[in-house]
């Protein structure tokens, strides 16, 4: 019989590690030994109340430590003596306790329907079109300087593409410069490299999506949240919290904020910029779901309004094209450029110059253009199917935002369900999300989730909103009858 195994589902540790960890400690006691058969992952899974896919993972991980080993037909095996070929350093005892709420690992089910990452559809990628751009690069004159190492702020054609560009909508000015990173993700870490130092404080939105969330408090900086709105950021909490606390970083989403989808009206953006500027902080903009507008005139950008040049934009390719390439860009005055730069050549040297010079020759050549109106077109329809659902198929009481773009909206159900707990029970019926809790910073959201739309088609947007559904609306039936049938305290 299979030793006992229990996890904690309140634990900020992922189900899947501590799984792992529980098998590995198995092996070194020897309660588990070389040849040993672990159960199969839907057998354990049904044991342990968790989705087959939580322990696929727990199982991948074991076998990339060379603790067990998989045979196609007949399972998994226990292939190391106990206390033999495992590392002799406990890194769980030298390594810092993380206190970042990280999000689940990515579920790989073909029958899942997940709303949990925020990405692209993949039958949405032009890969003729692509294969062409990457055929031309290859067979130009600078295909050899493209494979070189290259500067640390980037691919120079690139770089004075983007650069243009931005000046000709107004963003950029003649004192402005250029950073090509690898992803908006690389992008904040090199800001908060450069600008912040330990007892810093970072004002952020709340809820904020988990990268940026995890990041900052890395480097010793003070997260503080204001509250995100049908509207987006909060201005007068915003305006609270900037008296009370001396922010060194502003980040804001004013396009389309992940989680919630909010965009943030123009005068909004203008007291953002106000406040900000009396308080002496850097305003960050993140602009990486700006083109990804469905309906309805753009606003400008923050930067954009920004008359002392100051604010510091954030964009990406990686939600209009191709996420698996890697390439956003910074835009921000020349000195802070400067030391970006440095920054990132202490980090990589440089950032992968084939796949700057493709995205380049893709948005040359038009393709890049006709791609983003077949991703918009395409994101327009998820969105009416996602509104449409959560109307019609979740619970009344339940608030939900109605994002005009972008790929996420936000979720709360009405008390007391919370979604966190609900999570496994949707896992297990075919359908993963995000809980609140992935997202919060200052601010509590037990009821709330986010649903990101894009990677899905319309028909499974349709049939996972329809078991979500149905499991929020028993829950909350057999809660609220609980309350009804609870017995009343006595009198004494």
């Amino acid at each position: 019989m299979f030793p006992k195994i229990s996890v904690d589902s309140s634990s900020d540790t992922p189900i899947y590690r501590q799984l792992s960890s529980r098998i590995k400690e198995l092996v070194q006691s020897g309660k588990l030994v070389k040849g040993d058969r672990l159960p199969a992952t839907r057998e354990l899974a049904g044991l342990l109340g968790l989705n087959r896919t939580t322990v696929s993972a727990a199982y991948e991980l074991l076998e990339t430590e060379g603790l067990i080993r998989g045979h196609v037909g007949r399972g998994s095996f226990v292939s190391t003596e106990a206390g033999a070929g495992l590392a002799s350093i406990v890194w769980d005892d030298i390594l810092p306790a993380s206190e970042a709420a990280t999000a689940p690992p990515p579920a790989h089910a073909p029958d899942l329907i997940s709303f949990a990452t925020s990405r692209p559809a993949e039958e949405l990628f032009p890969l003729a079109a692509f294969r062409q751009t990457c055929e031309e690069v290859l067979s130009g004159p600078q295909a050899a300087a493209v494979l070189q190492l290259g500067s640390p702020a980037g691919y120079a054609p690139l770089r004075e593409f983007l650069l243009e560009k931005a000046r000709r909508e107004g963003v950029a000015r003649a004192s402005d410069d250029v950073i090509i990173t690898n992803g908006c993700q690389q992008a904040l870490d090199l800001i908060q490299r450069v600008l912040v130092r330990p007892g810093d404080t970072v004002l952020v939105e709340d809820p904020v999506y988990p990268g940026l969330k995890n990041l900052f408090p890395r480097a010793g900086a003070q997260l503080i949240g204001a509250a995100v709105g049908p509207d987006g950021l909060d201005i007068e909490e915003l305006e609270r919290l900037l008296a009370r606390h001396r922010a060194r970083l502003l980040i804001a989403t004013a396009n389309f904020q992940n989680p919630t989808g909010a965009t943030l009206p123009v005068a909004e953006r203008l007291a953002l910029l106000r406040l900000a500027r009396a308080a002496g902080a850097v305003v960050v903009e993140n602009d990486i779901y700006g083109e990804l507008r469905y309906e309805g005139a753009p606003a400008p950008p923050i930067k954009q309004l920004d008359q002392s040049g100051d604010t510091v934009l954030l964009r990406s390719f990686s939600k209009v094209t191709f996420p698996g390439l890697r390439v956003g860009w910074i835009i921000g005055p020349r000195p802070l450029v400067a030391r970006l730069a440095e920054a990132k050549q202490s980090c990589d040297l440089h950032t992968d110059q084939l796949s700057q010079a493709v995205l380049l020759r893709f948005a040359e050549s038009g393709r890049l253009e006709a791609h983003r109106a077949r991703v918009v077109a395409a994101g327009a329809e998820r969105l009416r199917a996602v509104l449409a659902a959560c109307e019609r198929q979740l619970p009344p009481g339940t608030f939900f935002t109605r994002p005009r773009g972008g790929m996420n909206l936000w979720v709360r159900l009405p008390e007391p369900l919370d979604a966190a707990e609900l999570l496994s029970r949707a896992q297990r019926e075919g359908v993963a999300y995000l809980p609140g809790r992935y997202f919060e910073i200052s601010h509590h959201h037990p009821g709330a989730l986010r649903l990101s739309f894009a990677g899905l088609a319309p028909e499974k947007i349709r049939a996972g909103l329809k078991i979500l559904g149905r499991i929020f609306a028993g829950e909350l039936e057999q809660a609220r009858a609980r309350v009804r049938y609870e017995p009343a305290p006595a009198m004494v």
